[in-house]
């Protein structure tokens, strides 16, 4: 199929690799931050304003208003419809102005309407496609509607590094022992066990057990005598993947869903269940999850090259990075360039 769509203004990212980006599914925004006012979003440096209408349903557009270029998420909604703030310009849900007030009886040129993208609200985030063209596989973390596990939404994290590095260290086995020993890497533990990767249609499940325990330090004690951590990866190309880690008592799963508000800046959104301690305070657990995040933050954003080498060559490599391999060969597969930006 032909894609004809314009790069948005200052892109970071070459044409040919915006374009494989912009066909797939990527997170901009918390559901519950998309409410009674225009939403500005970022997504592979296209600027997007979100607006919700009083029946629910989402739409997601360029944030431009065609008259004078002004950001509509500056303005506000009145009667389901978006209003620019400079020269109260009105937009319906489909994006198509229905009235300028400086000419109330004028025509309306029918190039003034918005371009609109496809959107899906899931897992407490909104969903949005640049290009649609064709089915692609959308993440399954199907366990947010489970009435059996406790749902929780920490913040985002503003992390300025590219999303493949990014997913790259979520998917590593090998750095628990020296990035997190802080919160619950052991560093006498270091070994990486061998571990299977399965290649799938949407990107590869990898199945590592080891005797890293998941606990933070001052939970070890609840660590079972001989007891063998499963840590269940998989990923959907090119940016989201799921950890599901077996614990002795449960089970917790973690989406890691990340946005490329740019070719090096991301904005990651992390939705994580658990059906065990339904009743212990949430802030223990929101507090773990920022601890472990930053850990990843603080080596990531300092990792270069900045793009993440799809050239096996360029990297050296070890057994234990079955899984990265696994993925760079993923987002080659795809049509990316070597370093997938300008």
């Amino acid at each position: 199929m032909l894609i004809t769509e314009t790069l948005p203004r200052h892109c970071t990212f070459n044409e040919s690799d915006w374009k494989i980006l912009a066909s797939f599914w990527h997170p901009v925004a918390f559901s519950h931050d998309v409410l009674d006012q225009p939403y500005a979003a970022q997504l592979l440096d296209e600027r997007l304003v979100l607006f919700r209408l009083s029946d629910g349903s989402l739409t997601a557009a360029r944030d431009l208003c065609l008259h004078r270029g002004v950001p509509l998420s500056l303005g506000w909604l009145e009667n389901d419809e978006l209003i620019c703030r400079y020269h109260g310009v009105r937009y319906n849900k489909a994006g198509q102005c229905i009235c300028i007030p400086a000419e109330p009886n004028a025509a309306i040129p029918a190039r003034l309407k918005l371009k609109t993208y496809p959107t899906i609200e899931k897992y407490g985030l909104v969903w949005v496609r640049l290009i649609d063209n064709g089915e692609v596989h959308f993440p399954d973390f199907a366990v947010w509607d489970d009435p059996d596990y406790l749902q929780v939404l920490p913040n985002s994290v503003d992390i300025d590094a590219a999303s493949g590095r990014q997913i790259e260290g979520f998917l590593d086995v090998s750095h628990f022992a020296f990035i997190h020993t802080d919160s619950f890497g052991e560093r006498q533990n270091p070994a990486v066990p061998d571990y299977p990767v399965e290649v799938l249609p949407h990107g590869f499940r990898a199945d590592y057990i080891s005797t890293v325990s998941n606990y933070p330090h001052h939970m070890k004690h609840l660590n079972p005598d001989g007891f063998k951590w499963r840590r269940l990866f998989e990923l959907w190309q090119p940016f989201t993947a799921k950890l599901s880690v077996t614990f002795p008592n449960g089970e917790l799963q973690i989406l890691n869903a990340a946005c490329p508000v740019s070719a090096r800046k991301t904005r990651l959104f992390v939705p994580i269940c658990r059906n065990f301690d339904k009743d212990a305070p949430l802030q223990d657990t929101l507090d773990f999850n920022d601890q472990v995040f930053a850990e990843d933050k603080a080596i990531v954003e300092e990792q270069y090259p900045e793009d993440l080498p799809l050239r096996l060559q360029d990297e050296v490599h070890i057994a234990g990075d079955k899984s990265s391999i696994t993925y760079r060969k993923g987002l080659a597969a795809l049509g990316l360039s070597p370093s997938f930006t300008a």
